[in-house]
């Protein structure tokens, strides 16, 4: 079949639309002799039949491998390198109590960015002593609250801050350790990255300014300094960006040493994975050792002792164990001029009960995702789709674009793949749709880690309708 006219470059018409091509489904994600998908061993008709749509799916096997595979990537290339190395989980990706659990027992530990998130890992019952706090504004209540549990490091962002977790760890009688967030001038995006004198970004402080800085923080009993931090970017393929990164942290570590120990370097995370066919993220083992691999060498020709190593990958864990299942509405053919010469195409719009409330991605960045028919099989030619959701909003697209079969109708069941990731953690309750629940699979076995929203959840937030139940 030739390829629409109206579809992205990327984009081939697939061999078979039934396929579920492994780099973007969980690794346990199936399609079953009577052509329906199974994910952990559990149908995705019967997770549909007992929890309803649109409904987040997590590979739980899948997530707890992928946490583990990362702790072990570094921890062997820290090792060849002469060091040690600690992996925080990114809970801003997508933080529950049941997935804190998953990245703590695989042992990571947990970076939060709020008192919410930090609420969440500790009712986890995560050591406090190994989650971190970041964030570019953290309020005094949300630094006493991180000081007074005992949390492992909070990223000083800001010179306002230091004086601020100072108070906090003296009022509570701790010393507390701290990292100063630093802007390397390496901003990477995919398999690009730029590297300039100064980023224009809200997080962190400039190179230029640590050493003054570092002093301040050295000169306060209150405090320990344990390290510089620089996160680059997300989604990021390839490793250069990150050397690069390195290599301009290191210039400042050196510096810093002969005024005392700076025992870690953080070099944060972004490392992507695969939305579409189209991409090909690096493998972690990949990444790891020529991350680990930069600092070393670096290390070794200014003659300094590689420092522990610690990163931040969140998505690269959490984002391809998880799928968003949706119910087919509508479908609504509508034909595109694709030329001056009054030629068209046609482009299938196939309307969701979900939307951009729970996948914000695709409008926020014009992510690109996956989609498959996953509750049957199917012979029928497969047609250029645009998955659209229920919200009264043009620009509410959850799929851009990708082929399904032309059969498809109202009442199928449809799966977006790597939706572990940023969806549930940025939903929304837009035209008071309830937020979905989040299920996790495993071993044929099916059980609520979020509960979904409800009707009445809703109203209970609004005073008028508390106010008239009391009459």
């Amino acid at each position: 079949m030739a390829e629409n006219p109206l579809a992205p470059s990327w984009l081939a018409v697939p061999a078979d639309a039934n396929e579920l091509p492994a780099a973007i489904w969980p690794s346990s994600a199936q399609r079953q002799a009577d052509g329906v998908v199974s994910v952990g061993g559990v149908s995705l008709a019967a997770l549909q039949a007992e929890f309803g749509t649109p409904l987040y799916v997590i590979d739980e096997a899948d997530a707890r491998a992928r946490a583990s595979r990362t702790l072990a990537a570094f921890a062997s290339a820290a090792e060849s390198a002469g060091t040690t190395a600690t992996v925080y989980y990114a809970g801003k990706a997508f933080l529950s109590i049941e997935v804190a659990r998953w990245v703590a027992a695989a042992g990571l530990n947990v970076d939060t960015c709020s008192a919410g998130e930090l609420a969440v890992a500790l009712a986890a019952g995560v050591d406090p002593a190994r989650l971190g706090l970041h964030g570019n504004n953290k309020s005094l209540a949300e630094i006493d609250r991180a000081v007074s549990v005992g949390l492992g490091t909070i990223v000083i962002d800001s010179e306002q801050e230091i004086a601020r977790v100072a108070e906090a760890a003296r009022r509570h009688g701790r010393r507390q350790r701290v990292r100063l967030r630093v802007n390397s001038g390496v901003h990477a995006h995919t398999h690009e990255f730029l590297a300039t004198a100064h980023e224009d970004q809200k997080f962190g402080l400039s190179l230029a300014d640590v050493k003054r800085v570092v002093a301040d923080i050295r000169s306060r009993s209150e405090l320990e300094f344990v390290g510089l931090h620089c996160h680059i970017g997300s989604q990021i393929f390839g490793a250069d960006g990150f050397a690069e990164s390195a290599r301009r942290l290191l210039d400042v570590h050196e510096r810093l040493l002969a005024g005392g120990p700076v025992p870690e370097l953080n070099l944060g995370g972004g490392f992507g994975i695969a939305y579409t066919t189209a991409d090909d993220p690096t493998p972690i083992e990949e990444l790891a050792t020529h991350i680990v691999g930069t600092v070393a060498e670096q290390c070794a020709a200014r003659g300094i002792p590689v420092p522990h190593l610690a990163f931040e990958p969140g998505r690269s864990i959490i984002g391809g164990p998880g799928i968003t299942l949706y119910e087919l509405g509508t479908t609504k053919p509508v034909e595109v001029a694709t030329g001056s010469d009054g030629a068209t195409a046609t482009r299938l719009y196939a309307s969701v009960d979900g939307g951009m409330s729970d996948n914000a991605r695709t409008a926020l960045y014009q992510a690109d995702y996956s989609v498959r028919l996953v509750s049957r099989a199917s012979t029928a030619d497969p047609v250029l789709v645009r998955i659209a959701g229920k919200h009264c909003e043009s620009g509410d697209i959850v799929v851009q674009a990708d082929y399904l079969p032309g059969d498809i109708a109202p009442g199928d069941l449809l799966a977006v793949p790597a939706t572990g990731a940023y969806c549930w953690s940025l939903s929304s309750r837009y035209n008071y749709l309830p937020r979905p629940a989040v299920v996790a699979v495993r071993d044929g076995e099916a059980r609520v880690i979020v509960r979904g929203e409800t009707e009445e959840d809703l109203l209970s937030h609004d005073v008028g309708a508390v106010l008239g139940a009391r009459g």
